[in-house]
């Protein structure tokens, strides 16, 4: 039995040189070496990021699916095979495109009509704070406009799209229900044209040191450590929908099998866009990597809490080979990645157009997620901010915000009210 903790341990590097040495310890009693199993995982990934360097010189490497596809069943499987591969896509006409632009206009019409640039009080966390624009993340979540589209017909034909490409069933359990979200309130990004933004750099949202250290992960990642690594499927839901996530500033309380965003502007590919390295087994080579001996003992290659899962050249450098941008999208369009995939938002100077999206992931129905959803209701009801996101609760009192009675099933589905 592995060491496990469900809370962040009080004294972290002590934590990481005990869970370290029983990961090794474990793995050696397969037979096998941490190098000789995390050598399987380099060849993978090395074949993977040298057929996504050449791919990438055909052009843009993201898969990119019609929506009409989706919803009529007649994705080629083609196509549904390269999602599996590559762990992202681009759903053309997701939304018509006029109503991504009047969603747009309607998010400036809610934000104006309470005085929120007025009030505005400056970034509410760090990592986002670090853009530049300002701002450019507005904390909105309950405007009319996100709400419609979090519970509309469209969305949640093509969450239940890519929820099914995962494994949730297994060995007698049903990990999630693939055709319920659970509604994740997200953000929405509103970068104006002629800006200038840092960016975001590489990085990950998973979780941070509870990977490794709580039990429910250390049953998700099972064959990382069990000397099997050969077995690991990155698109197993497997004891990923029911543990927790130690608390911090940067934590996800939902599973989400796909981050994702909408469009509410036409944006080309450089012009400081979402760039991922798409290959979702890469996942492995993250896990391991700490284990192996140029790693101090208490250190996991920069993950700690209280900050994102950092990725980069210094412990990463192969797999930021593979670092590829989104093709050009246009209003309506939207864009999803494998939950456990690198990203990072590129630098941009002068911006030409601008570069709108809200936030909505496919966060499937699950004990978790469930658990989540108390929370998230009462968000709702008060118009405060979730709890996984900075306490800054603007639209507490705003007038317009998207009340209850104008939750249609989905909606009401979504926030356990059914």
């Amino acid at each position: 039995m592995l060491p496990h903790w469900e809370e962040t341990p009080a004294d972290l590097g002590a934590a990481t040189r005990e869970i370290k040495a029983a990961l090794r310890e474990r793995i050696a009693a397969s037979g096998r070496t941490v190098e000789e199993v995390f050598a399987v995982v380099e060849r993978r990934v090395d074949k993977a990021v040298g057929e996504i360097v050449e791919a990438r010189k055909q052009g843009p490497v993201w898969p990119e699916i019609e929506y009409a596809d989706i919803a009529a069943g007649t994705v080629p499987p083609a196509q549904v095979a390269l999602l599996k591969k590559r762990g992202c896509l681009v759903v053309r006409g997701h939304f018509e495109r006029p109503q991504a632009l009047q969603w747009d206009r309607d998010i400036v019409e809610y934000v104006e009509s309470n005085n929120f640039f007025e009030d505005y009080r400056g970034p509410g966390d760090d990592f986002f704070g670090s853009v530049g624009s300002k701002p450019e993340i507005y904390p909105i979540y309950w405007s009319p406009a996100q709400m419609r589209a979090r519970q509309s017909e469209r969305m949640a034909t093509v969450q239940s799209f890519l929820n099914h490409r995962w494994k949730f069933e297994s060995a007698g359990t049903r990990w999630f229900d693939p055709d319920r979200d659970s509604m994740y309130p997200d953000r929405i990004r509103r970068r104006p044209e002629g800006a200038d933004s840092a960016g975001l750099g590489t990085h990950l949202d998973p979780g941070t040191l509870d990977l490794w250290m709580t039990r429910a992960y250390q049953q998700a990642f099972r064959h990382l450590f069990d000397g099997h690594v050969e077995r690991y499927d990155p698109w197993d839901a497997a004891h990923r929908t029911s543990g927790p996530q130690y608390p911090g500033t940067t934590m996800c309380s939902a599973f989400r099998t796909f981050q994702g965003w909408t469009a509410l502007s036409d944006m080309d590919h450089d012009q400081g866009v979402l760039h991922t390295v798409p290959i979702p087994e890469a996942m492995a080579y993250l896990m391991l990597r700490p284990l192996l001996p140029d790693v101090p003992d208490d250190d996991m290659c920069g993950v700690t809490v209280n900050q994102v899962f950092p990725a980069g050249h210094k412990w990463h450098a192969p797999l930021m080979e593979a670092l590829s941008g989104i093709p050009d999208v246009k209003a309506g369009d939207s864009v999803w990645w494998h939950c456990d995939m690198i990203h990072s938002v590129a630098p941009v100077e002068a911006q030409k157009g601008w570069g709108n999206v809200m936030y909505i992931p496919a966060a499937p129905w699950c004990p978790r997620n469930e658990a989540y959803a108390a929370s998230v209701r009462e968000a709702f009801r008060k118009g405060e901010s979730p709890s996984d996101f900075p306490a800054e609760h603007y639209e507490r009192e705003w007038p317009n915000r998207f009340r209850e009675e104008d939750l249609n099933e989905i909606g009401r589905r979504g926030l356990g009210l059914t």
